[in-house]
């Protein structure tokens, strides 16, 4: 079954305000990751900040302010940095596959070799605001332990490190395909096959499908969590998972 009045393409949502916790290199941002199936882009709404990234390209550090838009195709590990109350509106591909695991944390070698270690260190405990922004910086740390010696070796023209946390990524969530595949056929598939179908509704002179045309609003379920990179709003729309690890 599709899901009813997606937004548009069946994204994803949210908004972000960029942690300013200072990480072990001395720069303040979120925690870097990749997604495996998912283009994930920024829309910055206020302030100012940074996107580092690595991919076959090598490092970037891309500078983010008010207007900037920044987007990133799977398998480009990224990192939000704080420059100045950094806000960002992120729109995601594939909504609901992110919040269903297609985002991997850069941590060490040997917990990504542990799917166990990886889900405990990955899920945020419940508890008071504090126990749960202490847990989300111990997180965003690991991920940064892992991060640094990727970045290092990418830059000195060593892409070998690169792939294989790719590679380490890639076998992590292997189990988890199947169900991601039913959520791509309810949300984005589903949205592009009804274009198709529209298409061919007004080619065939019969735009009877203009007859359920509607107009939807929504307002955040969920202010301030503890996402990848900051402070998160989100969203109750169709084709987003509500319930997160993160």
């Amino acid at each position: 079954m599709s899901l009813p009045n997606p937004l548009p393409g069946a994204v994803g949502l949210s908004h972000l305000r960029a942690y300013d916790w200072e990480a072990a290199d001395g720069v303040c941002g979120g925690s870097p990751h990749l997604h495996l199936v998912c283009t994930e882009a920024y829309v910055v709404t206020g302030g100012r900040g940074a996107v580092q990234t690595l991919s076959p390209d090598g490092y970037r550090d891309v500078p983010l302010e008010a207007g900037a838009v920044a987007w990133f195709t799977p398998g480009t590990v990224h990192r939000m940095v704080q420059g100045g109350e950094l806000r960002i509106t992120v729109l995601m591909q594939n909504s609901g596959l992110p919040e269903a695991g297609d985002a991997v944390f850069t941590f060490p070698a040997e917990v990504l070799a542990d799917p166990e270690r990886y889900a405990s260190v990955a899920r945020l405990p419940g508890g008071t605001d504090g126990e749960v922004a202490a847990a989300a910086r111990r997180r965003r740390d690991l991920a940064v332990e892992g991060y640094l010696p990727l970045r290092a070796a990418l830059r000195d023209g060593d892409a070998g490190p690169y792939r294989e946390f790719q590679r380490a990524a890639a076998g992590l969530v292997r189990e988890r395909v199947s169900g991601w595949r039913e959520l791509w056929r309810a949300g984005a598939l589903a949205t592009a096959e009804r274009t198709g179908a529209q298409l061919d509704a007004l080619e065939a002179g019969a735009p009877d499908y203009l007859a359920d045309a509607t107009a939807s609003h929504s307002v955040p379920s969920r202010v301030g969590g503890y996402g990848m990179c900051g402070r998160r709003d989100e969203y109750e729309v169709p084709g987003t998972t509500v319930s997160r690890d993160d």
